[in-house]
């Protein structure tokens, strides 16, 4: 146990940051815990933001550019809200050569973003995944966690469109 270790306060007094504080506590508070901890950030709050990542580097007591280096490395962490509807097109090769390229674009266009981002009432994320592993079914967009095989440009803006309208 470390003895030279003084706990620093959670950002706010949301009850959720007992749970990261489980978490890193699984771990005795050691560095190698940041990693699953960023993921039990996400996890919980849906995104990492500042303080997060100035909570978390304290914690473990790593330097807050390690924490930002780590988040903003793996692909998988969001430094942002998602909106209310996730929309992610599948890039892997499989979906790129059946269209997945002209389905970005339509969908770039109608919104307004670029991968990675979120429109401005924060009802849509547009994102992209390297393989969701469902090549037989290419192009895929997975649409609010629904995996949707042999999909054009038009049938997604469809989707789209309902949920911008509701």
């Amino acid at each position: 146990m470390r003895t030279d270790f003084s706990k620093p306060a959670p950002p706010s007094n949301d009850k959720r940051w007992k749970m990261i504080d489980a978490a890193m506590r699984r771990y005795g508070h050691k560095p190698h815990a940041l990693i699953e901890t960023l993921h039990t950030v996400q996890s919980v709050f849906g995104y990492l933001d500042d303080d997060a990542f100035r909570y978390v580097a304290a914690s473990l007591r790593v330097p807050l550019s390690k924490v930002y280096g780590v988040a903003t490395f793996y692909h998988f962490f969001r430094l942002k809200p998602k909106g209310e509807h996730t929309c992610v097109v599948c890039t892997g090769t499989a979906c790129y050569i059946k269209g997945a390229n002209q389905i970005m674009k339509a969908l770039e266009d109608e919104l307004g973003l670029r991968a990675g981002e979120t429109t401005p009432d924060n009802k849509v994320s547009l994102m992209t995944a390297r393989c969701v592993g469902a090549c037989g079914l290419a192009p895929v967009v997975v649409m609010d966690e629904e995996v949707v095989g042999q999909m054009t440009p038009d049938k997604v803006l469809e989707r789209v469109q309902a949920w911008r309208e509701s």
